[in-house]
Order: structure tokens, then sequence, then C-alpha cells
């Protein structure tokens, strides 16, 4: 057997690496957006494109094979959650759990707070599973269909549950990003929470206050009680609506409380809501077993209540499954051969202010995402890129874990080829360019973290003390009134 010789590896120059980035940008946007291809086809080309120009650098296939499967392994167990967030959806559709939220939350939700109260509850949802994606599936799912039935327009809802699952994903302490972050930057994770805190907690108000105003839009004579009357019969006509159908969903919120962890949680889940299924609802053991797999797949003849319940199971979630495992490959080789850490290490020798810092990690991980397709993947690559940088100037490592979170778990939303936007359309049935600005806790956030940091607040650096957001405010007071005086 002839063995093929290992020729050493050279690191790519920082020109080729910027040329090379973006040209898988340009390739990415004009394939996708340009002539509407389908996203698993642009990136495998443009995976192609990458490891083309990588073998004059030394790289044999078997290298950039490597290259793929380093992140995808590292990314397997969060990737296993889309199966687990199929077989969720379609148990408790069987169950009858998903529709009585609806059916329950028509009669008693008023089209003026539905939005502030939704919001919420799609963020103690996710805060409590600790994942946006099953917030999204299970309540967000719900709030869609009674926004339907208020009359609420669906990008506003789709926008107000985006809010509040990626708001309760990044503070959840059993959440994968939560806990990636910290470690890909050094930090803590109650640090890194804590940290979270300064700029996520005001956010959440401006979220709120805005949602509270929005809602006030959709007072009066906006109900389309025929459109309620609708949902309900229909509902009412294929499910038993006995409460007990929603022990499942609670018995879930309650183990991930306690701190439970997410797939256990989500199999006990499961097999409560099986046998609502069974018992409950009626539906033979055979025929729910397959539904797991294959979704809820029985219309009731009223399209828009089928737009919600015909979804779910494992099948449903294998486009997003097998686009992950693409952008992740794709990622992998971007890290690996060095084209990413060539473009940040130019970035940073331009920088001198540690507040231009803020700005920079949040839309290095944003851009990070849009190439990878895949925040976790983003989340570990720009935090190994910008630690020691932060070590060198003094700054605290939960300042960067929290900064990736902003840039990245909060930003995922707005790319339409990311795994966050697939999932999303896919479950929402919404366009990224139709929730995008309804989406006001994903793009405040960050924004208001950048601000601050200009005005030097929550510049985190090492043998500070912590302060609040109200005493830095107070400082900052002071200062100006004794600049006054002088």
């Amino acid at each position: 057997m002839i063995e093929m010789e290992d020729k050493p590896k050279r690191e790519p120059s920082t020109k080729m690496s910027i040329l090379v980035f973006t040209a898988a940008i340009m390739m990415i946007l004009t394939g996708v957006i340009v002539l509407q291809f389908d996203m698993h086809i642009v990136l495998l080309i443009t995976l192609g494109f990458v490891c083309l120009v990588s073998v004059p650098l030394g790289y044999h296939l078997d290298d950039l094979i490597e290259c793929m499967k380093k992140p995808l392994g590292r990314a397997l167990s969060a990737m296993i959650i889309f199966i687990f967030i199929g077989i969720i959806i379609a148990s408790l559709i069987f169950a009858g759990t998903m529709p009585a939220l609806i059916y329950y939350g028509l009669q008693y939700i008023t089209p003026k707070f539905f939005l502030p109260v939704g919001l919420v509850l799609c963020s103690l949802t996710a805060l409590s599973i600790g994942t946006s994606w099953g917030a999204i599936g299970t309540m967000g799912l719900a709030m869609m269909g009674i926004g339907a039935g208020l009359g609420v327009p669906a990008p506003v809802t789709a926008g107000m549950v985006i809010s509040g699952a990626f708001f309760g994903d990044k503070m959840s302490s059993i959440s994968d990003s939560t806990n990636l972050a910290p470690a890909a930057s050094g930090s803590t994770l109650y640090t890194h929470i804590s940290a979270m805190w300064q700029t996520t907690f005001p956010s959440y108000l401006i979220t709120l206050a805005a949602f509270t105003m929005i809602g006030f839009s959709y007072q009066g004579g906006t109900i389309d009680h025929s459109t309620i009357d609708l949902f309900l019969d229909t509902l009412r006509g294929q499910f038993d609506m006995n409460p007990v159908v929603l022990v499942p969903l609670a018995v879930l919120l309650i183990l991930n409380l306690m701190k439970f962890p997410a797939l256990p949680s989500m199999s006990i889940g499961s097999i409560l809501a099986v046998i609502a299924a069974v018992f409950l609802q009626g539906y033979p053991v055979k025929e729910v077993i397959e539904g797991l797999n294959y979704g809820y797949v029985m219309p009731t003849g009223v399209d828009m209540v089928d737009q919600l319940l015909l979804r779910g199971g494992i099948q449903s979630m294998m486009y997003t499954f097998s686009l992950s495992c693409i952008a992740i490959a794709f990622g992998g080789v971007m890290e690996n051969v060095g084209y990413l850490r060539k473009i940040v290490a130019l970035v940073v020798s331009k920088v001198k202010s540690d507040r231009m810092m803020v700005p920079l990690v949040i839309v290095s991980t944003t851009i990070g995402t849009l190439t990878m397709g895949e925040v976790f993947l983003s989340i570990i690559v720009i935090g190994s890129l910008y630690k020691d940088t932060f070590k060198q100037r003094g700054l605290r490592p939960e300042m960067l874990s929290r900064l990736i979170e902003e840039g990245g778990t909060l930003t995922q939303p707005f790319i339409p080829w990311s795994t966050s936007g697939v999932f999303i359309t896919a479950t929402l049935g919404v366009t990224v360019g139709e929730y995008w600005k309804y989406s006001i806790m994903n793009y405040v956030n960050p924004l208001l973290s950048i601000v601050l940091a200009m005005f030097g607040v929550f510049i985190l650096r090492e043998g500070d003390k912590k302060e609040t957001i109200f005493a830095k405010i107070i400082k900052m007071k002071k200062k100006g009134i004794e600049k006054n005086d002088s």
C-alpha cells in the first residue's frame, strides 16, 4: 500500500484569509438570496471551494475531513436535541397538550395583554427547559395559535416568541450556549450569568414595555370572534380538553427547574405525553409511536388550525439536522485551517481602546455564525480566539463570555441559513424577513451593550469592584457634577 506523503502545512496569509472569507460569504449570499438555491447545496459548494483553496497550503482530503470531524464531535450532543425536540412536539400534540394551551389561551388571554403575557410565558418556558428551540416548539407554537385567533399578525407573535425564548435560553443555567460560552472564554457559569444580567435585565424591560405598547393596538374591535369560535370548535372536536393533558408539560417544566438534565427531562415529558395520547385522546399505541417519527398527520379540515398541528416528529427535524452537519463541517475547515484566526488577529491589532472590544467581539461572533451557520461553533471559535487578548488587556473572562452570548445566542435568529433561522421558519411558519423587526430583545440587548460600553459602563476589568447598573449611572452623574463645579 502506497502512503501519501505528508506535506508540511502552511498557515494562510492574512490577505488569503480575507479573500477566502469574502468569497465564501458572497457564494452563500448569491446562492441563497439571488439564485434562491437550497441552503444545503449552497453550503456544500462553498465547503468544496474552501477545501479546494486549502490544498496548496498542504492539506490533503484526509486532513480536511479531520478538520470537519473535530467540530462535529463537539457539537453532536447539542445536535441530538434536534431529534428530541421533534419527538416532544409530536407527543405533546398527540396528547392534546399543545391544542389545550391554545384552547384555554384563546378564552383567557385578551388581545391587549397577549404580547407581554406571551413574552413572559415564553421566557419562563425557555428559562425552565434551557433551550430556545424547545420553548419555541412548545409554548411558542401555542402562542402562534392564540395570536392567530386573536387577530395578531403572525410576524408580531413570532417576534414576541423569539424574544422571550432567547432571553430564557440565554439566562438559563441548563442551556447549552450558556454553559458553552464561559467554558470557551475561561469564565465560570455563575459569574457568566451574573455578568449577563447587567445588560440583559434593562434590555428585557425595554422589550416588555415595547410589546405592551404594541399590544395596545390590538385592543377594542380587533378580535375576530368567528375565528376564535372556529379555533375552539375545531380543537374541541379533535381533542379531549381535560386539563390533565397539561401534566406532561408541567412535569417537563418542574424537572428543568430542578436542574434535571435536558434530554432525560424531554424523554420523561414525551413518555407522559404518549400515555396521555393513548388513554385520554384514544389514539392507538402504534399510531402514536409512528407519529413520534413522522409527526402529527391527521388534518382537521380547517387550514389555519392544520398549519399549527400538522408538525413535529423526528423527520421534521432532519432538514435542520443535515444542514447543521454541513454548516459545522464548513466552519471546521474555516477554523482549523486558520482563516478565521488570521482575520481576528488583524482586527484586534487595530483596536486600541478596551471599549471598542465590545462591538468587536459582538460583531465577530455574529460574523462567525454568519459564516459557519451554527452558533455553538461560533461561540467556541470566538471564545478561544479572544481569550488571550482579554487576559492581556486585563479584562475579565465573564465580560468576553457575555459579549459572545450577545453577539451569538441573540443574533442567530436573524441569519436565514443558521440552524436557528431554519428551525424558527420551519416551526413557526414565518420567515426571517418577516419576524426580524419584532424580535426586539434580540437586537436591543447587543445594541444596548455597545452603547453602554461607549460610556465606559460594564467594561469589566480584573481587580475592579463589581457594580450594578444603578451604581454606574450614579458614578457617571457625580463625575458630571464635579466637572461642572470645577
